[in-house]
């Protein structure tokens, strides 16, 4: 799929740096759009096997498997490739109230879907590699160098690369990105694995507020049947106290914290964490711009991060191709700024909320529980889950009916 050396054209119209999700399908979608293949140029510092090979596991919601079909990257490869979310049910640990959404409210097949981050690439860059998008890798920009025609992008094997723009589409977490002004620390790590529980509801996730903070366990089919991801929020000290705890303690304390609906836990993988925080402050200049991950990383309450890099890649698609250059990224930036905002307010609200006991968690238990009856109010927070702010900056023009 990648193209060699002495294939590659120095002058492209896009320079993407960073081949994951949304770099690919902002590739993917720049050809839809009308801009040819081999005027744009995707760089990855790793080699397609390596990408090909993550086990992470990823949600994408509705909206994003939209996308996905547009540029033939879905169904995803593999069996059992993807896992569909039914429902979701959301709930505050030691108080009243609890919601649920459900797909047929929307009229859909599934609100959304739980997959392997290395499908979800694969499908990706083979739909990039029938586009002939010019794919470099492995390789890394050293240096990038803007001027009033151009941005040069000099790469670590001495090549220098000019396009009319470039993209920073190159993901991380908290603390790996360069302070691009509004940032916060939300002083918890993320712990992530694969459990296994002695009575799996199909198809339903599940997102759970603890005093420690979200606990959220996501269905995934796979060879050993139906498990699932989990993404627990605790303080950092508590996060090595979990990965170093040996199993059956590990599985006790996972079934304290999330109680008893799906059973007991009965089987742990290897644990990893992360920390968590907010950067949100996208990057720009009058010929480069950030999306995804390189523009905001968000806390992972509710599943957004993803999602809302492939609605930037979306927007972004559509104005580079009606307006190169600097015009279509002042129009990126006019047309994300509500959707970006209203996603980030909801994680961040969501992430700091609902940690943490007192009397205010009593209101929030309540509020879970009107939410549970009012169905509109139900209704838009799965559209906005689904598919962001609605307007200029939709996904995709319309949801199926």
């Amino acid at each position: 799929m990648d193209q060699r050396n002495e294939e590659h054209k120095d002058n492209v119209d896009v320079a993407i740096c960073g081949a994951g999700p949304v770099g690919l399908a902002l590739a993917a979608l720049l050809t839809r759009r009308g801009i040819a293949g081999p005027r744009i140029a995707v760089i990855d510092a790793r080699a397609l096997g390596q990408a090909i090979s993550d086990p992470r596991s990823i949600a994408l919601a509705w909206g994003s498997r939209q996308l996905l079909e547009e540029v033939g990257a879905w169904p995803l490869p593999g069996s059992p490739a993807s896992t569909p979310i039914h429902s979701i049910h959301v709930s505050r640990r030691g108080q009243f109230g609890r919601s649920l959404l459900d797909r047929s409210e929307h009229r859909l097949e599934a609100l959304g879907y739980v997959a392997r981050y290395g499908d979800v690439v694969d499908a990706l860059a083979r739909a990039v590699d029938r586009a002939g998008v010019q794919v470099i890798r492995p390789a890394r920009v050293v240096t990038l160098d803007e001027t009033a025609d151009h941005v040069a992008l000099s790469l670590d094997d001495g090549r220098t690369l000019t396009a009319q723009v470039a993209v920073g589409a190159e993901g991380g977490v908290f603390g790996q990105q360069e302070d691009k002004g509004k940032t916060r620390d939300y002083g918890q790590s993320a712990v992530i694995a694969r459990v296994a529980t002695s009575s799996p509801i199909a198809h339903r996730a599940f997102e759970r507020f603890t005093d420690e903070g979200p606990l959220a366990l996501l269905p995934q089919e796979g060879a050993d049947g139906l498990q699932y991801a989990l993404v627990w929020c605790v303080e950092p000290a508590r996060a090595e106290a979990l990965q170093a705890m040996d199993e059956e303690r590990f599985l006790r304390e996972l079934g304290e914290a999330f109680g008893g609906r799906l059973g007991r836990f009965t089987k742990v993988s290897p644990r990893f964490s992360y920390a968590l925080g907010l950067n949100a402050e996208p990057h720009a200049t009058t010929r480069t711009v950030a999306i995804g991950n390189a523009a905001q990383t968000l806390h992972p309450v509710a599943g957004q991060g993803l999602n809302l890099g492939l609605r930037d890649a979306a927007v972004l698609a559509r104005l580079l191709a009606r307006c190169p250059g600097p015009e279509g990224i002042g129009r990126f930036l006019d047309e994300r700024s509500q959707d970006r905002q209203l996603t980030i307010t909801l994680t961040d609200a969501m992430a700091r909320a609902f940690v943490g006991s007192g009397p205010l968690q009593s209101v929030l238990g309540l509020g879970l529980a009107a939410l549970d009856v009012v169905q509109p109010a139900r209704t838009l927070l799965g559209e906005v889950m689904m598919y962001g702010r609605r307007g200029g900056s939709a996904l995709l023009p319309h949801r199926q009916n």
